[in-house]
């Protein structure tokens, strides 16, 4: 294995650790808040998401990702974004806390008013560390960063849960918010050299807006879509509602999450190192894209199946509620690793650009569905983000058709192994599970169990190349180590 192949092999490994360090820890934490909070104070915390979101996209101002995509950078053009970020950061602050009143008023919720000062504050706390991460990015150098999340994550997460135990409700989740950020830029800047230059370069600065001023407009959009189910339920609907289409959402994006995390650090960087040579990249998007989706298939298709013991095993009975949400938002789960690895190679490619058009188009029908479903209930919301998906596939998929000959119909075709494999196995755990009598928590072992046994025995016995190329994987690591 060449010097290359092994840092990004490093890169996989510590961006898998500090997954399972940071989402994992996060989502113990958050199945025991959920047995001790409402579905009401999630779902206040869930209409702040957009109006968050917006501002961690003009603090960064897609630069962040501009300095990854740059081969060759300098400590000047490092301290110009830094000191953007800071810039925009206090202005985010400021305005955030002007607008408090008014988004309370929206939602005749007084208590947004104050929690959203202090979400404010914690964007413009993120400003501090956003260089430091973007850096251990653009080097793969993701064993600090695992530290760094896990030991945040616990201990925030630790905090919280005692503060939700003394009832301080809704507010033991922005304390938890604030606390996890707060702790990782002051690990960042004890255990990370870089520190900025007192300089500022509006050359510089203006060198990297073509590509990241794309992005911050792309970023403004995504976010607007990602989390517009927030502000319709939240006005139209009960805010508990809110509540139990964010438990659901979030407990889809959870296996996607832990996936895209690991690769998508590893996989812009490569594919941005291979940017020159169109046949190789095209080789490695090619791979990645059966790897990821031989993973992320089973996984998504064992979430439909078994949405109603997901729900109940892990947050209770009070949040079943969520069930049917979360068996619609599978289906979006399922495309999801294929979305971002398209949007990975053209970005990569540097034509932020075309990035820009393409996501423009697709941002727009899907917020357009979002509006119309909403007219019709909670549920109709989750099938025009299924339907918003297979649209946006098409979508990204276009460039990748154009640039390396690798378009969707490729793209579908080299996945149907393990597309009919989990149907098969999806299928199997259904009909076995159908006139159960056993216990929720039951069903969920024995129909993941058996899921996993059959989607694996099958592709062993049917030598699937994929299996056989994540087995050697596996081995080449356990030698090395």
């Amino acid at each position: 294995m060449s010097a290359f192949e092994q840092k990004i092999t490093r890169g996989v490994l510590w961006s898998a650790v500090d997954v399972l360090l940071r989402q994992g820890s996060q989502f113990v934490i958050l199945i025991v808040m959920a047995r001790i909070l409402s579905p009401e104070d999630f779902g206040t915390m869930a209409l702040l998401a957009l109006f968050v979101g917006l501002a961690n996209v003009f603090v960064d101002g897609g630069f962040g990702s501009a300095l990854i995509q740059r081969q060759r950078i300098t400590h000047t053009d490092e301290s110009t974004v830094f000191f953007f970020n800071l810039g925009m950061g206090l202005i985010v602050l400021l305005t955030l806390c002007a607008l408090a009143p008014y988004i309370a008023l929206l939602f005749d919720k007084p208590i947004l008013r104050p929690l959203t000062y202090v979400m404010a504050a914690n964007v413009f706390i993120n400003a501090f560390g956003s260089i430091h991460t973007t850096l251990l990015t653009k080097e793969l150098n993701l064993k600090l960063v695992a530290k760094i999340g896990g030991i945040a994550s616990t201990l925030s997460g630790g905090l919280a849960v005692y503060l939700a135990l003394q009832g301080f409700g809704v507010w033991s989740l922005a304390i938890q918010t604030v606390t996890t950020s707060l702790l990782s830029v002051l690990l960042l800047w004890k255990w990370h050299a870089w520190r900025p230059l007192r300089t500022f370069s509006l050359s510089s600065l203006r060198s990297y807006f073509r590509f990241g001023g794309y992005l911050l407009i792309v970023s403004f959009v995504d976010i607007l879509h990602t989390n517009l189910y927030s502000l319709l339920i939240g006005k139209f609907y009960q805010i508990r509602e809110v509540g139990f289409y964010d438990r659901a959402q979030k407990t889809q994006l959870l296996p996607v999450n832990f996936i895209m995390l690991v690769i998508n650090r590893v996989a812009f960087s490569t594919f941005s190192s291979l940017a020159e040579d169109k046949e190789k990249l095209a080789r490695a998007f090619r791979k990645a894209q059966r790897l990821v989706m031989f993973v992320n298939i089973p996984l998504a298709l064992m979430m439909i199946v078994l949405a109603e013991p997901i729900i109940q095993t892990l947050f209770g009975e009070k949040w079943l509620a969520s069930a049917p949400i979360l068996q619609v938002l599978g289906i979006s789960a399922l495309l999801w690793p294929m979305h971002i690895l398209n949007t990975n190679v053209l970005m990569a490619q540097g034509r932020s650009d075309l990035f820009f058009n393409i996501m423009l188009i697709k941002k727009t029908v899907s917020i357009s569905l979002t509006v119309i479903g909403s007219f019709y209930g909670i549920i109709a919301i989750a099938w025009a983000q299924v339907a918003a998906s297979l649209f946006s596939l098409v979508v990204n998929a276009y460039y990748s058709r154009v640039f390396l000959n690798y378009g969707v119909l490729k793209q579908v075709r080299d996945l149907l192994p393990s597309l009919s494999l989990g149907a098969f196995a999806g299928a199997s755990v259904w009909l076995a599970l159908r006139h159960s009598d056993l216990v929720y928590y039951l069903d969920l072992i024995l129909g993941i169990s058996l899921g996993g046994l059959i989607y694996t025995a099958i592709a062993y016995a049917a030598r699937i190349n994929t299996l056989s190329e994540i087995i050697g994987l596996v081995r080449r690591r356990s030698e090395q180590s």
